[in-house]
């Protein structure tokens, strides 16, 4: 389901008509809320024929299969019943071999879970009736100096370890220098991640399934600095300047190795995207507008 991407189109939202026999869903163990309504999924999807397996503890369940202490059959589908970050899981337990993830949302924002609790049937429905929509999310690849590689679906994130004390960094696009950031740090972000951290930190909006990457720093020095959108086949290398620790680096919230003084790490586009499911008709500006609590207009407010 997932779509190799060239460098001269986007791929774009299409209806999602795969043929889904088995599916994972995988629920929120701190939610009551969450685990009540996964059996009730787990109830229509076995009515409906389908193989279902349910996990209740779905981050835990995902660092698992991430680390290779669990294995489970690859399935058709995954249910996440959570927030962003149950998503962000779910999408790092399958990100070799991308599984389509359809996210109802029992978090606080919802970016990646589309589907509102109340309305878990219908997302459903839509995705098992070809009505839902694929949404292929861009992802980007890090590459650390010893050769390590990870895959992020929101951010790249370069920052401080401790308080008091700024980071160097050097910014390169394509082999040319961009700049020299003193700041507290650097976000890397994919349309997905750029209502994340990056946003947060005063980065724009892209839409979704665009192609573009944002850097965004975090509480620069100079004030001249700004966010930057790049294309999306530029390949970025950040070189740590001299720093009395290593420059933190995360990737989708989750800590990696730093980097040394000196030393570069790349940044680029993973060739294959990510397919979050969303259901039919949703408005994407709508969902905005709920997610960060737009103010509406007069004459909705009359």
């Amino acid at each position: 389901m997932t779509d190799s991407v060239d460098l001269h189109s986007a791929p774009r939202p299409e209806p999602f008509r795969a043929s889904v026999k088995s599916v994972l869903v995988l629920s929120d163990v701190t939610r009551e809320a969450s685990l009540r309504q996964a059996q009730e999924i787990e109830a229509l999807l076995l009515a409906r024929g389908l193989e279902v397996e349910l996990v209740e503890d779905a981050r835990a369940h995902c660092s698992a299969l991430e680390s290779g202490a669990a294995s489970l059959p690859r399935p058709d589908l995954c249910v996440v019943l959570g927030g962003d970050g149950t998503v962000l899981s779910t999408a790092r337990a399958f990100a070799q071999q991308p599984v389509p993830i359809l996210g109802i949302n029992f978090g606080r924002v919802g970016y990646l879970a589309p589907v509102q609790a109340h309305q878990w049937q219908a997302g459903i429905d839509d995705v098992l009736d070809g009505r839902a929509i694929v949404e292929p999310r861009m992802r980007l690849c890090l590459s650390m100096p010893d050769g390590a590689q990870a895959l992020a679906l929101n951010d790249v994130v370069f920052s401080r370890q401790t308080a008091g004390s700024m980071v160097g960094l050097q910014l390169e696009a394509d082999g040319v220098r961009v700049s020299e950031y003193h700041a507290d740090g650097l976000i890397f972000a994919t349309p997905s991640g750029s209502t994340a951290y990056s946003l947060g930190a005063g980065g724009p909006i892209l839409a979704p399934s665009m192609q573009a990457m944002v850097v965004t720093p975090i509480s620069a020095h100079a004030l001249a600095h700004r966010p930057l959108v790049l294309r999306p086949d530029a390949v970025l290398s950040l070189r740590a300047l001299a720093a009395r620790e290593p420059v933190a680096v995360s990737v989708d919230g989750q800590a990696v190795q730093g980097l040394g003084a000196g030393q570069s790490a790349r940044i680029e586009r993973h060739p294959e995207t990510y397919p979050l499911l969303a259901p039919a008709g949703l408005d994407p500006w709508r969902r905005l507008r709920d997610r960060l609590g737009w103010r509406a207009s007069l004459a909705e407010e009359e």
